[in-house]
């Protein structure tokens, strides 16, 4: 019951989801698409190449930041007979990805080397997509608090393609390094082929297959990036249509505006990280099986 009554009291900071600044904006003033606006607060460029400090930067050092700490914090502590509450979630967290991810995909011969992988991209892109809908002072506009400091907002690095499509890659580079290291080059190509396929058809299989392997980009970095914006930028109209339109109208949207955030919050962050690991463990798996 309890429970209940802290989510209620977080979905009513789904207020806090437009910046303060846009409660005396004008209509034509309110944009949701400037919270995914990325400004540089260092600037870093080496010629072509832009290795600037922006938000998406901030929120990815911060998950990893909240990831070691905690980890080093629980193993500082001394692992007990009686777990703490921290270790029990620790625990809680290495029996899940063990079993409910890791040995779904990955066979006895690639568990050993790549469970911390895939335990690694399910924490990372889970306190990622968690932080996401916290609201921080990240916004691109400040006026409403002293200091300089910028207003509320939030956003999700998760719902930058740049940050799924670099997840995706080191997955794609990772099944085709575990089907090479246990085929041969040769080998693993021959495995995209089923064994007993007619000749004629064997080029078909083949195209299609690459095809497919090469999709496997699009599906897995698209679905963890759509996902995200599209609940962020649910949740951001929503409250900003309450603010815009005001009276009774506006008023409607604050449940829907709270719906979104709950709904997101609680099952869409922790399973879109669920489903990037379990596939990534899957196809690595499946690379290092012989052909059957």
């Amino acid at each position: 019951m309890r429970t209940w009554w802290v989510r209620i009291a977080l979905a009513v900071s789904a207020l806090a989801l437009v910046p303060a600044t846009a409660l005396g904006a004008e209509e034509e003033d309110f944009d949701p698409s400037l919270e995914f606006k990325l400004d540089p607060y260092v600037p870093i460029e080496l010629g072509p190449i832009d290795l600037s400090i922006n938000k998406a930067v901030v929120y990815l050092l911060l998950s990893a930041f909240i990831i070691c700490a905690g980890a080093i914090f629980v193993v500082r502590g001394g692992l007990k007979m009686r777990p703490t509450r921290a270790q029990n979630l620790v625990e809680i967290i290495y029996e899940f990805s063990e079993e409910q991810i890791a040995k779904q995909g990955l066979s006895a011969r690639t568990m050993k080397t790549w469970f911390p992988f895939v335990t690694a991209l399910f924490l990372f892109i889970a306190v990622n997509n968690i932080i996401s809908f916290i609201p921080l002072p990240i916004s691109h506009e400040v006026g409403a608090f002293p200091a300089g400091i910028p207003d509320l907002g939030l956003y999700a690095a998760t719902a930058n393609i740049n940050v799924t499509i670099t997840l995706t890659i080191l997955t794609f580079v990772a099944t085709h390094y575990v089907g090479i290291k246990y085929h041969g080059v040769g080998g693993y190509l021959k495995t995209w082929v089923p064994q007993g396929a007619p000749g004629p058809i064997r080029p078909v299989i083949f195209v299609i297959e690459v095809i497919g392997q090469l999709l496997r980009l699009v599906s897995l970095s698209v679905r963890l990036f759509a996902n995200l914006l599209a609940g962020h930028l649910l949740i951001i109209i929503c409250a900003g249509f309450t603010i815009l339109v005001g009276g009774f109208v506006g008023v409607v949207a604050i449940p829907i505006a709270a719906f979104f955030w709950i709904f997101e919050w609680t099952l869409v962050a922790g399973l879109q990280a669920f489903v990037f690991a379990l596939l990534s463990g899957i196809y690595i798996g499946y690379a290092a099986d012989p052909p059957h």
